[in-house]
């Protein structure tokens, strides 16, 4: 059995084949998903699971060194920015965070290896993880 908190096996399985600049992006109920990515559907109904919980899964098992956010979540979802920020300090030490414009930000979900798709209704709940490299 795994031994990091990500029992998800397709997450984890999308995660194993990710290289370094590749992009996996975890999403709220709402953000479309392109054409052509990947979706992992996670949403059972408001909430369940929540954007923090993914995220805090995610983070147990993928190498990050940038994320990217919509500019928009600094004030739409002022406590939501900094749970996630806090979250991230805490899983790595030099991590880079871009903001862009939402529209932007959908546009460059287009890029992404896979796309997770929460529960979570609150406005702008979404972010591209760049992966790393562990060496």
């Amino acid at each position: 059995m795994k031994k990091t908190s990500l029992l998800h096996s397709e997450i984890s399985y999308c995660i194993s084949k990710l290289g370094h600049k590749d992009r996996l992006l975890i999403g709220d109920a709402g953000l479309p998903v392109p054409d052509g990515v990947k979706r992992i559907d996670l949403a059972v109904s408001e909430g369940i699971p929540s954007f923090m919980s993914v995220l805090g899964a995610v983070l147990s098992e993928q190498k990050v060194e940038k994320v990217i956010l919509a500019e928009e979540i600094k004030t739409a979802s002022r406590e939501l920015h900094n749970e996630i920020l806090s979250l991230l300090r805490q899983s790595e030490s030099r991590l880079e965070v871009e903001y862009m414009p939402h529209e932007e930000f959908k546009k460059n979900t287009e890029t992404c290896k896979c796309a997770i798709r929460t529960g979570e209704f609150t406005s702008f709940a979404n972010i591209i993880l760049i992966s790393g490299v562990v060496f």
